[in-house]
């Protein structure tokens, strides 16, 4: 957890300094929609659809230049996904810190384009089915790396929307089987933010 902490703070850091050479800055704050899917979750699958969640965190916006800027988070994010074995429905359900840093490029005064890094630190992992709920945070990796990119729109000074991509690079499973395929993390996601 020290190393979460230091890690924002470092990040926030780097990006005030920055920002205040320009004299430029913004911090907020945002949430929206989740609609997560997991690659590959097991090949005797008959079914696997998406799950519908939620994110909701802060941000700061360091302006670099009048069209670029860095744009670090710190997001709680739910995803997963739903699947249907032999009949039998459930959810898996994975609920992350996530801190992405996005580098934005503004095409017009209102409208970016966003692309960068995230890491999520999984905080909890259940798979639910049949109104019974099972522990499987120990059989996935406590951490996870994605690649993000969207865009977003300031409707005004204050309001913004966005929309984002985020596909996993780094497996989710602890171990992996022989003849089992590495699963990761999909997940696209609608904001609101409120920038003070």
């Amino acid at each position: 957890m020290k190393k979460i902490i230091l890690m924002v703070i470092t990040v926030f850091t780097f990006g005030f300094v920055n920002a205040q050479e320009k004299a430029d800055m913004a911090f907020g704050v945002k949430g929206g929609l989740n609609i997560s899917t997991i690659t590959n979750a097991d090949v005797d699958v008959v079914n696997s659809k998406s799950l519908i969640g939620f994110h909701v965190g802060f941000f700061g916006e360091f302006m670099i230049s009048n069209k670029f800027a860095i744009q670090p988070e710190v997001l709680y994010s739910a995803q997963g996904t739903e699947l249907e074995f032999e009949g039998v429905s459930g959810d898996l359900k994975l609920d992350y810190i996530t801190i992405p840093v996005m580098a934005k490029y503004y095409v017009a005064d209102a409208f970016s384009l966003e692309l960068g890094p995230q890491i999520g630190f999984l905080v909890s992992a259940k798979a639910k089915s049949g109104g019974e709920s099972e522990d499987v945070k120990d059989e996935l990796k406590s951490t996870d790396i994605s690649l993000n990119f969207g865009a977003g729109y300031d409707i005004t000074p204050n309001f913004m929307i966005g929309v984002r991509y985020s596909f996993g690079l780094t497996r989710l499973q602890d171990e992996i089987f022989p003849g089992e395929d590495e699963s990761k993390n999909s997940v696209f996601q609608i904001s609101v933010g409120y920038k003070f």
